[in-house]
């Protein structure tokens, strides 16, 4: 069974002050009603629309001046997210709008409903990202995200460092005995020439006897 009633105060998804609204009974009876959210539709409550109109326009003069100002402040925040991920790197479930709100209450202490933050895809992925805050029916920012991992790199990604290390070091070693061997070459061409210089020096003494020989039997 359904009841009109008359809003007193902005309800989200329902309306806002002075809205003529059509709802359950039960929820009107229970709810609205005893929290003074709204009046019964009735010829004297009517003659209150006008003041509630007054209230409303106030209170979205306000909301817009401070949402303004927020949308100027978040654009240069940073909100960082904390998830969990796998040793391939990948997160576990995704980033909600509530745990956006929580960060920015957390870092900066900004209180945001969450149905104000506009998610346009799930966030599965680390990095930096922007999402959409629409504060008010004209103000709309763009919130800077960066999603950070937990958890910690296994060690064995170490492993690879090392061995490109150790490769580096071979490979450093052969090219200094590589370079050593062009000395040893250039020795071993300076001992073959060597014997070659000495049987040339050896040759002229080898004469002398053979002169003394000559002048000998000439005698």
């Amino acid at each position: 069974m359904k009841t009109e009633v008359i809003l007193t105060s902005n309800i989200i998804g329902l309306g806002g002050e002075s809205d003529q609204v059509r709802v359950a009974a039960g929820y009107a009876r229970n709810y609205l009603f005893p929290q003074r959210l709204a009046i019964p539709l009735t010829q004297a409550n009517k003659r209150r629309i006008e003041a509630l109109k007054q209230r409303r326009a106030e209170r979205e003069a306000h909301e817009f001046n401070t949402m303004s100002e927020l949308a100027k402040g978040v654009t240069k925040l940073i909100c960082v997210i904390k998830v969990k991920t796998g040793e391939d790197g990948k997160m576990f479930g995704t980033v909600t709008a509530g745990m956006i709100a929580d960060e920015l209450k957390h870092q900066f202490d900004i209180t945001l409903d969450k149905r104000k933050i506009h998610l346009a895809h799930p966030i599965r992925t680390l990095g930096e990202q922007e999402v959409e805050l629409r504060l008010h029916h004209d103000v709309n920012a763009m919130l800077k995200l960066r999603v950070e991992s937990t958890t910690p790199l296994p060690a064995t990604t170490e492993a690879p460092a090392g061995e490109g290390k150790a490769a580096e070091r071979t490979e450093k070693r052969g090219k200094g005995r590589h370079v050593e061997a062009a000395p040893v070459e250039e020795k071993a061409e300076a001992t073959e020439k060597k014997p070659k210089a000495a049987k040339a020096e050896k040759a002229p003494k080898a004469e002398k006897p053979a002169k003394k020989a000559k002048a000998e039997k000439a005698e």
